[in-house]
């Protein structure tokens, strides 16, 4: 009995250290945030409507809850997120935001048929994260009637209630001047991309192409989560993400072509992807792309994707099979 007593309190620590994590990740990630004006951004709904959210400062509080389809906690929380919208009044636009990162619109709106959701969903195209710091899912945001934002959070929990509560009883006030994001530039097959470096996990800044003259560079856009959290809820994609790993690490020990991968900062931290690079005994660079400058500059909302760079930046390919996006295919002994 001691020792099931042990055993249930070890597993109810591992459980709190989690949700810890995730409210943690959430909490560091919108610090900045807090007091700040919440952006001006135009938001389509996937029923076609718009939502000017510039338009609703001054007005109206905002709840925007981040999720993925295939986010555990973001289900668990969904009966709170309905009733926030059922309870939120004349005072407060809820808007459900799928991070759009391995999902789809479909998938969405089998979810939103599943579980009864009634707010307007909107899905990502990775803009939305960057503006609010996207590092976990679900992640809360709520904006104040004075546009600016009150709280940054991951669990459903009374810190969120209160913000929630706060938000609504508020005064508008003066609202908030704030700026409407800047396009970012956007890199295509066929465009060539200006230079630029990637600070990999040992600290080098090593550049993106160009290292070795002629010779092209090969980007692996990767999850170091997807092999394993993945593996029950999308096996098809975890054993893709496992593929292309073991199949990259071979390659990347040819001289045909250079290899680096480059990590979603979603759900991974620096000590998170350099286990993962120990787990496995990768030897090619990897990188942390913390912010998702990377990822939104060439586009990438699945993993594995591709890119292959030529030696003056040009972009050559783009897959989500990598043997597909090799420039030149050298035959490879099978992994095993």
């Amino acid at each position: 009995m001691r020792y099931l007593a042990l055993l249930c309190l070890l597993l109810s620590c591992a459980l709190v250290h989690a949700a810890e994590s995730g409210q943690s990740r959430a909490e560091t990630a919108g610090r900045s945030l807090i007091g700040q004006p919440a952006p001006r951004m135009v938001l389509k709904t996937i029923d076609g409507p718009t939502i000017d959210l510039g338009a609703l400062y001054g007005k109206k509080a905002v709840y925007l809850k981040f999720w993925a389809t295939w986010c555990v906690p973001c289900r668990q929380q969904m009966p709170h997120f309905e009733h926030a919208y059922e309870e939120a009044g004349p005072d407060m636009v809820v808007i459900g935001i799928d991070v759009g990162f391995d999902d789809s619109v479909e998938e969405v709106r089998k979810v939103q048929k599943q579980l009864g959701l009634s707010m307007p969903l909107v899905f990502d195209d990775g803009s939305l994260g960057e503006a609010f710091h996207l590092r976990v899912t679900p992640q809360h945001v709520v904006i104040g009637r004075d546009g600016r934002i009150l709280y940054v959070g991951h669990e459903a929990n009374d810190k969120l209630d209160a913000a929630l509560a706060q938000a609504r009883s508020s005064s508008p006030g003066q609202v908030a001047a704030a700026a409407v994001p800047k396009d970012e530039p956007h890199y295509d097959v066929g465009d060539r991309v200006p230079a630029f470096d990637v600070r990999t996990l040992d600290g080098k800044a090593l550049p993106a192409f160009g290292a070795t003259p002629g010779q092209p560079t090969v980007l692996l856009f990767l999850s170091p989560w997807c092999e394993s959290y993945l593996a029950k809820s999308r096996p098809a994609m975890a054993q893709s993400c496992r593929t292309a790993r073991e199949r990259a690490d071979v390659l990347a020990r040819d001289n045909h072509a250079r290899w680096l991968g480059i990590a979603s900062g979603l759900w991974a931290s620096h000590d998170e992807l350099a286990d993962y690079q120990r787990e496995h005994h990768m030897t090619m660079p990897l990188a942390l792309d913390d912010t998702g400058a990377l990822f939104r500059r060439f586009r990438v909302m699945h993993v594995p994707t591709v890119i292959v760079l030529d030696a003056q930046g040009k972009v050559l390919r783009r897959s989500e099979d990598v043997d597909a996006a090799l420039p030149s295919p050298q035959p490879v002994a099978s992994v095993h």
